[in-house]
């Protein structure tokens, strides 16, 4: 499908992806509606054009008012995640009842286009690099169940109901707008003290670093080339950066030169996989690869949060 050509809604389209993935989207001429509870996002992130509605996705009134016969597609990347909600259960029920909600109205109303952000997390800690049919997917955290859980009714929707799916497994995203992740977050304790930075776990965690622009060209490319019912890309770069050495591009860039204080373990907190490389090769072969790889999308991400962050 063309997206230029598209009416979209975009939950969770006030945060990082969303945002820009709406911005995107208008600019090719497309119309866009974003639906956010914003209890992550900012009102702020989301692009003049767009149609906004503070929406509660867990809320099936809610989804009824958003999710319309008009829609071409709808993205749905409202999610909570385990590093900003405390109650794991709670994180669960309410991820998978969001999209089991969009999912049960699109079909009520007619919409057969979903496209989906699921996450690495979902094979675990898996070989490297990780290809999408790796298996037996065993997630080591309460989030990562609950993306796979959506992706096994996403696929159920896609195969007996004829919602044409793509399913995003995410490395991590990095760029303007976010907020809660390791990039902002050292920035903010660097503001607040120059001379130190404590770093989770033992600083060696490896992990793939995508740009959020990079993030949106993919998406756009496989929606528009993938044609499958069921099509599950990964999405993220054939290098890694550790977090010591974010903790050295922050710092560079920043100005400042602090002591590390590491507080042990090799993973940063429960259910934290500290090593991840996806496979692209999938991506690739469908004629989309990276051009920024994973050091300098950290280093870019760092100077846009420097200057959104910084006073």
């Amino acid at each position: 499908m063309d997206l230029a050509d598209s009416h979209a809604l975009i939950t969770g389209g006030a945060g990082l992806v969303g945002s820009h993935l709406a911005a995107r989207i208008l600019e090719e001429g497309g119309t866009v509606r974003v639906a956010d509870d914003l209890s992550k996002g900012d009102r702020d992130r989301v692009p003049d054009g767009a149609e906004f509605v503070e929406a509660d996705v867990t809320d099936p009134a809610d989804v009824a008012e958003v999710v319309t016969a008009d829609l071409d597609v709808v993205f749905h990347f409202a999610a909570y995640t385990d590093t900003n909600y405390d109650d794991d259960r709670e994180l669960f029920e309410a991820n998978t009842a969001m999209t089991y909600n969009v999912l049960e109205r699109m079909c009520e109303v007619g919409v057969d286009r979903f496209a989906f952000t699921s996450s690495s997390t979902v094979y675990g800690e898996a070989p490297r690099p990780t290809p999408e049919d790796y298996a037996p997917m065993e997630p080591i955290s309460i989030y990562g169940s609950s993306k796979l859980a959506d992706e096994a009714l996403i696929s159920t929707y896609a195969h007996s109901y004829g919602v044409r799916s793509w399913v995003f497994r995410f490395a991590n995203i990095v760029g303007p707008h976010q907020r809660g992740n390791v990039i902002p977050d050292f920035i903010q304790k660097l503001e607040d003290d120059p001379s130190s930075l404590t770093i989770l776990g033992d600083g060696r965690q490896e992990k793939s670093y995508m740009h959020v622009t990079e993030c949106v060209d993919a998406i756009r490319h496989v929606v528009e080339h993938a044609e499958d019912d069921l099509n599950v890309y990964n999405l993220g770069t054939r290098t890694t950066t550790s977090v010591t050495e974010i903790a050295d591009v922050v710092s560079e860039e920043l100005g400042v030169d602090p002591d590390y204080a590491y507080t042990g373990g090799d993973r940063g907190w429960t259910g934290d996989v500290p090593r991840m490389r996806l496979s692209i090769e999938r991506l690739a072969d469908l004629g989309w690869e990276p051009s920024i790889e994973s050091d300098e999308a950290v280093r870019r991400a760092a100077r846009q949060l420097i200057d959104e962050i910084v006073e």
